[in-house]
């Protein structure tokens, strides 16, 4: 779709070129397998170790796994995450056998400034259903949710709401949960809480941390 190795500056007039190709009208009824993807960093190599984690749906089995590990290719810049990660997630999810439903990523969608985190980024290029989860905000007001699982506000930016801030364990501190690729918000929202059982975060994006913490020593 387009070359990675771009300037800071290219990378952001690309983003505003692609933002408008985001897709929300896709249906997803009843998967049978999600997805979560995360990258860690080996800085002293400075490498990016991508992982890839599949589970079955409902029963949140992981079913098959990818590591791939590359010379970390663009440089810290905020907003500018997938140009810095998803080089690393594609050729971890390269290796599967079969590419799953859902895919969760650890990271925002439509809560970016110019509306393509990596979530969006990363469906877009595949073409594929994706729902964007960080950890914290990158932009944009809301107030707090009340403490109870699955209570949720808007979170806007210049008076768009880009993603909803989401309880998904009561008394825990929510994450910002928004489009990546194909669904509409409150679908992200169902899968969302779907796929988060005991944790903070969905259980997908949970062991795909685990297994690049794991696989930074390997």
């Amino acid at each position: 779709m387009h070359p990675w190795n771009l300037t800071p500056k290219e990378a952001i007039q690309l983003q505003k070129q692609l933002k408008d190709q985001v897709r929300t009208d896709l249906k997803l009824n009843s998967p049978k397998s999600v997805a979560g993807v995360d990258v860690a960093y080996i800085r002293e190599r400075k490498e990016s170790v991508a992982s890839v984690v599949v589970l079955s749906y409902p029963d949140l089995q992981t079913t098959e796994s990818a590591v791939a590990k590359m010379k970390t290719p663009f440089p810290y810049v905020p907003g500018l995450l997938s140009f810095r990660e998803i080089p690393a997630i594609l050729k971890a999810i390269d290796k599967l056998s079969t590419l799953p439903d859902l895919i969760f990523v650890d990271g925002h969608g439509r809560a970016h400034p110019r509306r393509l985190g990596i979530a969006a980024h990363l469906g877009l290029w595949l073409t594929h259903p994706t729902v964007g989860i960080g950890k914290s905000r990158l932009c944009g007001e809301y107030r707090q949710p009340s403490n109870r699982r699955g209570s949720c506000t808007n979170l806007v930016h210049q008076g768009e709401v880009i993603g909803r801030v989401l309880r998904t364990r009561t008394g825990v501190k929510p994450v910002f949960v928004s489009v990546g690729y194909g669904l509409p918000l409150e679908e992200c929202l169902r899968w969302t809480l779907a796929v988060t059982r005991r944790f903070r975060l969905p259980e997908p994006i949970r062991r795909a941390d685990q297994l690049c913490e794991q696989s930074k020593s390997n």
